[in-house]
């Protein structure tokens, strides 16, 4: 019963497969082979129109290159006070930004709160060279904690950076996952509500070490071939990136290995929500569910063979939790089971 995280899974076997088809012979190395350029037509065509697209390998590296293109000299890029980008990557956006910084925004479940962000924003004013300037806006989708930006909440934010002149990233290591759960495409999930660049994760959805920035209009990307290789990036054999995302890609595995993670977080809560001793926090989105759990039965479970972490409540959560309980992480993934939920459940109730 592995919930700990979906960086805990392997890889689809279909990934695998396709890692071992592309390791024989040889290919243009450093982005060049026709597979690089054929997975980087796939993702213009997913995208609905030309993307300039740049593969990488962690979401951390995704994330901090992406904000290095877009950064100013002080500049200020805005986050969730949760995002991964702040909490959870050791400084490493603002390593490779040079000093610039990172501010948090409040906003309850995980998002960003427009008001917030615009009261954030106005505390830079760009021509008061002490503070520094705004540079960027993240969002991340799925959040931090399961939940899901609609379409109003990313257009309301992206309104925002342009009143601003802001360029808004999404942080997309979930994307798939939020996708689904929005059942809309990727073109209306991003540019169509005016996301300039996404962080896109393949590695929690099943590949094996498989990230890229995707800018969606490539004009905005003319010097970040520069970013990545000085970020020490650039794969000389990045077929074997390509070769994950060809797979995946392929008659939708992507989609279907993250409709299968969200609907076994949605099983696991109908059995947190039947049980006697536990409750949820919150409603689950996507991939992850946050349940408050009696500490006894935490153990039990644990000892009984369920992986799971203990959780710190975000930040103004307000549904109590007493000293004999405790906040957990549940993540599935696309090699969770069936079984393993209902052994869960049974254990849990």
């Amino acid at each position: 019963m592995h919930f700990a995280s979906d960086n805990w899974a392997g890889a689809h076997p279909a990934i695998a497969e396709s890692l071992s088809l592309h390791a024989k012979g040889f290919a243009a190395a450093y982005g060049a082979s026709d597979l690089d350029k054929q997975v980087e037509r796939k993702f213009s065509e997913i995208f609905e129109r030309d993307v300039a697209v740049f593969f990488v390998s962690t979401g951390t590296a995704a994330n901090s290159l992406a904000m290095t293109a877009v950064n100013r000299v002080g500049g200020v890029s805005f986050c969730h006070r949760e995002a991964h980008m702040t909490a959870d990557e050791c400084g490493a956006p603002e390593y490779f930004m040079g000093g610039s910084r990172l501010h948090a925004v409040d906003g309850v479940l995980g998002r960003i709160d427009p008001g917030n962000l615009e009261a954030a924003i106005a505390h830079f004013p760009p021509e008061f060279v002490h503070a520094g300037r705004p540079a960027a806006v993240s969002i991340t989708q799925a959040t931090e904690i399961g939940t899901i930006y609609s379409l109003e909440q990313i257009r309301a934010i992206s309104d925002i950076c342009r009143k601003h002149g802001l360029p808004l990233h999404m942080d997309g290591a979930r994307f798939a996952n939020a996708l689904v759960s929005l059942d809309v495409s990727p073109a209306e999930m991003t540019w169509r509500q005016g996301v300039d660049i996404v962080s896109f994760g393949g590695t929690k959805n099943g590949c094996w070490c498989a990230e890229a920035v995707v800018f969606l209009d490539p004009a905005m990307a003319a010097d970040f071939a520069f970013v990545r290789k000085r970020g020490a990036q650039l794969f000389s054999k990045s077929r074997f990136v390509a070769a994950q995302f060809d797979a995946y890609f392929r008659d939708d595995l992507w989609l279907r290995m993250a409709r299968h993670s969200n609907a076994m977080t949605e099983r696991l809560a109908g059995h947190i929500e039947s049980a006697t001793g536990a409750r949820l926090g919150w409603e689950p989105q996507a991939n992850e569910l946050f349940p408050i759990v009696g500490r006894s039965k935490v153990e039990e479970l644990k000892s009984a063979g369920a992986v799971f972490y203990p959780w710190h409540p975000p930040h103004g959560f307000a549904g109590g939790i007493d000293e004999a309980e405790t906040m957990c992480r549940l993540v599935t993934s696309f090699a969770t089971t069936q079984d393993e939920v209902d052994r869960f459940g049974e254990l849990l109730g």
